[in-house]
């Protein structure tokens, strides 16, 4: 079910549909924003949405999901419903988001790529942390 503040933003949005599509869309999105396109690595995609004029996206699995990104040996949980505002280089508002910090669970809240430094990735939470690594730590492997 799509929360509240998914329904304040469907009017307008790319809506798409199904696990393969959705994926294709998810990747198109972060890849046009200047992310890196294995940022978001979800399964079972029911719904991903994308308002570009409000910059709000939203993509609803099946189930939450654990991914490790073994490069940096960081484990973080997406929620069945993920939420944010994303602009160039930059991922804000984060909801649906957490990392694993030792024994706890911590909200991812931005994630951005330094113009300064693009070879870099910022993770913020909300309790104030952050972390960055190397952006090719999240793409895709071949």
């Amino acid at each position: 079910m799509a929360s509240q503040s998914i329904s304040n933003y469907r009017e307008n949005a790319e809506i798409c549909h199904g696990d393969a599509l959705c994926k294709k869309k998810i990747a198109e999105m972060l890849k046009e924003v200047g992310l890196p396109v294995g940022l978001l690595p979800l399964e079972d995609v029911e719904e991903f949405g994308y308002n570009r004029a409000a910059g709000f996206l939203w993509m609803v699995q099946k189930k939450k999901r654990e991914h490790t990104f073994k490069a940096i040996k960081e484990t973080v949980s997406y929620a069945t419903e993920v939420t944010a505002l994303v602009e160039p280089r930059k991922i804000k508002k984060v909801t649906g988001v957490k990392v694993r910090e030792l024994l706890l669970w911590l909200s991812v809240v931005e994630v951005y790529i330094d113009s300064s430094d693009s070879g870099k990735i910022t993770f913020k939470t909300g309790t104030g942390l952050s972390d960055t690594f190397p952006v090719s730590a999240f793409e895709p492997l071949a």
